[in-house]
């Protein structure tokens, strides 16, 4: 061989090491990451993110060897690879912290208010003995490289056919990794059309999750079309004239036929004997000329207009106007869970859990912290843009929510919360929702009734701004609590300490016993709540509504499906599925139905159904084609779902990690093409939840006469 072929065999092979550092940092990275939060370790998924990671190594190199001055190629390569590095630790601390990843929308959304807020939770985190290890993990080996890179001898120069190698390399794997990840039936929809950043992390890793983030940022991936439905109007509901106490829906578990559908045409009536003239009940719908608004528009829009005229609406039905003229007083609790409801630790939740609407199934999708359960419930639609869903609702059309219909009727409105008033930006997002007061937060106005600690009190919140509004002839106000917050030590937690007294005899963990107490503090907020309207004689004619933001992540650290061990000692369960995880309890209650026999509303039920079930019971008009949820008394069909489209059913509960559908007992009778048309209807309904956001739609369709 002689001396010429030496050298460039030497330069060829020495230039290809750019090509290999990014690599075996990029996979180390991956490999741990996936480690310490507990992804998947599958074989799919392994060959997923090798391959995907060979992606940006060669973009890398690309972009290292296109620097001519070792000395600078030096100092760049040193600086990418130790933001590579944070950004897998700033991921690996939120997950550690909220338990859920953060897509990109969400960290830009919530990111200053988790540095000011939780700063003390994430000093904790950080310098706990598992933080000080992983960070040593991520950062010596780019110190080291930092350190010694600059001895490693690259070739010059790097001619253009060794460039076009590593970017052919990376095409190459990237069309193989594209093909395998299209060839798997369950993989290949959450890479294209049922994207979803949770799903993407776990399964193609965190490169190529935010890679997919920022393209369907950029240009959708997701299949956005909507399937039409064959839909046979549903026909009225007939009323017997008197006023069930019970909403079970048909026993499904008997073989007996399910509630019907958008796409069944039988009726669902409750006749009597004795009833000669029942009552037919008109559909919740507004005059909406679709007809016109399909001829005279074009594009999305259209599309849209035709999906939702092809839908049924649901109807009217005994309950409807059941509160109207009612006060409204809507609470979105932090980290509340069923568990929390208990006839002596926690006797006033229990008795409105009890003595009003009874909700046995009811779910609370955690699809993007508490900023994406508020969104849920105060909007009825998923949060599609993960945190940066309530942002974006800033310069949209808010006239669908029930605070601002109320409003609108001339309601005295105020939102508070007694956290930091600009975390999520909510002193934007909330002062956009209809209330005629607007929103109060601890920094403008709620410092004056709460004591700076960490958590806050609701108690204080809830004493202090009670006489804000109780002397209004009538009023809608809504809380978003902060005392069931974690972390749950007693060290850590006001609250927790300030209760623990109170839950020291259970026999639980310390954990479970901190978030206990915690929520005590909601326990008293609403006594006290419930004890001024009784004494004010108005609580017949208040309506309280509670549900939770999310499940209550702060109790494990480790939050892989299955080795959840404080929650499941809370549950009492095994934490097998997001559904199992979600699952929590509705609360809503009026002082006058507790002269009647509890309402049971034992069908699946999630935050989705609470606005257009509240529109109903207080008798307002809305257009229930509009709402992704379905209120709950009108006899339609029960379908809970979330961004990751799982669903379930009275009939049974599919998991789109698995792709299967496993049903409710061995006695229900699945109809032919079932799974499939609950499939495409969950799929419509996500994507009419990203299109309202992004085509502002409520504005293109609403008439001006009904909303604004």
């Amino acid at each position: 061989m002689t001396s010429a072929t030496s050298k460039k065999l030497s330069v060829d092979f020495r230039s290809t090491v750019f090509l290999i550092i990014p690599f075996i940092f990029l996979f180390f990275y991956e490999f741990i990451f996936r480690l310490v939060t507990g992804c998947s370790f599958s074989f799919h998924s392994q060959l997923y993110v090798l391959l995907f990671t060979i992606v940006p190594s060669a973009a890398l190199y690309l972009i290292f060897t296109a620097v001519k001055n070792t000395v600078y190629r030096h100092i760049a390569s040193s600086v990418i690879l130790f933001l590579l590095s944070l950004t897998y630790l700033i991921e690996y601390f939120i997950f550690r912290q909220f338990k859920i990843f953060y897509d990109i929308n969400t960290v830009f959304a919530g990111g200053k208010g988790v540095l000011s807020s939780f700063r003390g939770e994430i000093y904790d985190l950080v310098f706990s003995t598992e933080g000080i290890i992983v960070i040593a993990i991520f950062f010596v080996p780019v110190i080291v490289y930092a350190a010694i890179g600059w001895m490693i001898p690259l070739g010059e120069p790097v001619r253009w056919r060794e460039r076009v190698a590593a970017a052919g390399i990376g095409v190459l794997a990237f069309l193989i990794g594209w093909l395998c990840v299209l060839l798997h039936p369950i993989y290949s929809l959450q890479y294209t059309d049922e994207y979803n950043f949770q799903y993407a992390v776990d399964h193609f890793g965190l490169s190529t999750a935010i890679r997919l983030d920022i393209e369907n940022m950029i240009t959708p991936k997701v299949d956005d079309s909507f399937i039409i439905l064959p839909s046979d109007p549903t026909p009225p509901i007939q009323n017997t004239g008197k006023l069930p106490t019970n909403t079970d829906t048909p026993e499904t578990g008997s073989g007996k036929d399910p509630l019907p559908s958008e796409t069944d045409n039988e009726a669902y009536e409750s006749d009597s004997p004795s009833q000669e003239d029942p009552v037919v009940y008109t559909p919740n719908i507004l005059e909406l000329d679709l007809d016109t608004l399909i001829s005279t528009s074009s594009g999305k829009i259209n599309e849209i207009h035709r999906y939702i005229a092809s839908l049924s609406p649901t109807y009217k039905n005994e309950y409807t106007g059941l509160f109207e003229g009612k006060n409204l007083i809507f609470i979105t609790a932090e980290a509340f869970t069923a568990e929390c409801i208990d006839p002596t630790l926690t006797p006033t939740l229990y008795r409105l859990a009890t003595k009003g609407m009874n909700f046995t199934d009811y779910y609370q999708p955690a699809s993007a912290g508490t900023t994406g359960g508020e969104y849920q419930n105060i909007f009825g639609l998923l949060p599609s843009y993960g945190g940066g869903s309530f942002n974006a609702t800033v310069n949209r059309e808010n006239a669908t929510t029930i605070f601002y219909q109320l409003g609108k009727l001339g309601y005295y409105g105020q939102a508070f919360h007694n956290n930091s008033y600009t975390y999520y930006n909510r002193n934007k997002t909330h002062a956009n929702l209809g209330f005629s007061s607007g929103f109060m937060g601890y920094g403008n106005g709620m410092e004056e009734f709460v004591t700076h600690q960490w958590p806050q009190s609701d108690l204080e919140m809830i004493e202090g701004t009670l006489p804000m509004y109780i002397d209004e002839p009538q009023f809608c106000v809504y809380y978003m609590t902060v005392s069931g917050h974690g972390n749950y030590g007693r060290t850590s937690n006001s609250m927790t300490l300030k209760n623990w007294d109170r839950v020291a005899h259970l026999d639980v963990s310390d954990p479970v016993k901190g978030y206990f107490a915690a929520n005590l503090e909601l326990e008293d907020a609403v006594s006290a709540l419930v004890r001024a309207l009784e004494e004010k004689g108005i609580a017949d004619d208040t309506v309280i509504c509670i549900s939770s933001d999310h499940f209550p992540y702060a109790l494990d650290t480790d939050t892989s499906l299955g080795q959840m061990e404080y929650l499941a000692e809370l549950y009492g369960c095994n934490i097998s599925n997001s559904l199992v995880r979600d699952h929590n309890r509705l609360i809503l209650w009026c002082g006058s139905l507790e002269d009647q026999d509890p309402i049971t509303v034992s069908s699946p039920t999630s935050s989705l159904d609470v606005l257009p079930t509240l529109l109903n019971l207080f008798g307002i008009p809305y257009d229930s084609r509009l709402y992704i949820g379905r209120d709950v008394f009108s006899g339609s069909e029960a379908i809970v779902f979330n961004t990751s489209y799982d669903w379930k059913t009275d009939l049974g509960t599919y998991l789109s990690s698995t792709g299967k559908f496993t049903p409710a007992n061995d006695k229900v009778v699945i109809p032919d093409g079932y799974v499939a048309r609950i499939k495409a209807i969950v799929k419509n309904k996500v994507n009419f939840s990203r299109a309202v956001l992004d085509y502002d739609y409520y504005k293109a369709v609403l008439p001006a006469s009904a909303y604004r």
